[in-house]
């Protein structure tokens, strides 16, 4: 194979890496309670009461999800030997959510713990590994743009949170390797190898933080054209009005988009990253707000927006929470808490009680538990 990849192993370890932007998603979860959502907003103090629930969550993840290394992908074991995360594995995306739910809380103690595992787990020459199996002591030699980006944010909001200079410098560090390693000519690739010396050829749009990018620190022309060029991948990336979703990846030989489904929380991530540097789309959040209320919002989509799929998630609803929470939309946010909460386990004698997941099979994901505990903790964005 020599110092290269070929574009077919290029494309197979970016699908398999594609963590953060709805690996996870497909899998059934039980059939949720009825919940009747309020169409109109109500005053800041009518926001959900969610601190019981939290409490909850926060037990399952620390006495059943979390292990020496950090958070199970899933509660279930496995061999750790399949191509995607499973088991007992540890995802740098796990990290990187628990960091920014740290800051959210307030919770420096949490922060510090996570970080410090972050960097003995995760940290290469070149990035931060996404993905470690403990079973296997294998750390997997390439990182994931999106949680890159997110442990950097976590740390500049940290230092800022904290008043610690030290999170600051280490943003400073990260961000700079980030650039170096996962940015060529002024443009984002979706992983670099740290064995091989490489990136894939194309950027997933999930992977595209904005404001995250705005933060790295390098010099302002070589920032400017790189919020340019990722701006404007996102932009021509939009599907249109009628459904206002975003096409999954970016070639940049071709010049072409491809996507084979709409994955709702790739999307959603993308709107997400969009509302924070203040760029949605406001036909998007038309679409989620009626969406949520009706609780229709399924896993994926046809390119003109029919159902492929009516399997719904706890994380897709996570997310429309946090774009109400930056937003200030306190309806969104309190609709999608309650369409979220249908997948709660509130049966206390299930070993899943305050998670969520499927109580039959014993399933438990990582990402859904630890975006439901984030979007917990967006409700102080909105209190800001």
């Amino acid at each position: 194979m020599g110092n290269t990849l070929s574009k077919a192993v290029i494309l197979g370890i970016s699908v398999l890496i594609l963590s953060s932007c709805g690996a996870h998603e497909a899998r059934p979860e039980p059939s949720p309670a009825p919940y009747s959502p309020a169409v109109t907003a109500g005053p800041k103090e009518q926001l959900p009461d969610t601190a019981a629930e939290e409490q909850e969550l926060r037990n399952f993840i620390n006495a059943k999800l979390m292990g020496p290394q950090g958070v199970y992908t899933n509660l279930l074991e496995s061999a750790q030997s399949a191509e995607q995360a499973t088991g007992h594995e540890i995802l740098s995306e796990s990290a990187s959510l628990l960091m920014e739910t740290a800051v959210l809380d307030g919770d420096q103690a949490l922060f510090d713990r996570q970080w410090a595992l972050a960097r003995e787990v995760f940290d290469m020459d070149s990035g931060f590994s996404y993905r470690f199996s403990p079973k296997q002591q294998k750390q997997y030699p390439v990182n994931a743009a999106v949680d890159d980006l997110r442990l950097i944010s976590a740390l500049y909001e940290a230092g800022q949170a904290f008043n610690q200079q030290q999170y600051t410098e280490a943003a400073a560090k990260y961000g700079q390797r980030f650039y170096a390693n996962n940015v060529k000519d002024g443009y984002m690739y979706d992983f670099y190898d740290n064995i091989f010396k490489t990136t894939n050829g194309f950027i997933t749009l999930c992977y595209i933080d904005l404001s995250a990018l705005r933060n790295l620190s390098i010099d302002s022309e070589s920032g400017g054209i790189l919020l340019h060029n990722m701006g404007g991948i996102l932009e021509d990336g939009y599907l249109s009005d009628a459904f206002p979703f975003y096409e999954t990846r970016f070639d940049y030989e071709s010049g072409q988009y491809s996507s084979e489904h709409i994955n709702t929380v790739e999307s959603l991530l993308t709107i997400l990253h969009l509302a924070e540097d203040r760029h949605q789309k406001q036909a998007s959040i038309r679409y989620l707000k009626k969406q949520v209320q009706a609780g229709t919002l399924y896993g994926q989509y046809t390119r003109d927006g029919q159902p492929a799929s009516d399997i719904r998630s706890t994380a897709i609803y996570a997310l429309t929470a946090m774009i109400g929470a930056v937003l200030g939309d306190e309806a969104l946010y309190r609709d999608s808490i309650g369409r979220m909460n249908e997948f709660r386990v509130t049966d206390a004698v299930s070993p899943l009680y305050g998670g969520f997941g499927d109580a039959a099979s014993g399933q438990a994901y990582s990402f859904d538990n630890l975006m439901a505990l984030a979007a917990y903790s967006y409700k102080t964005r909105l209190q800001e």
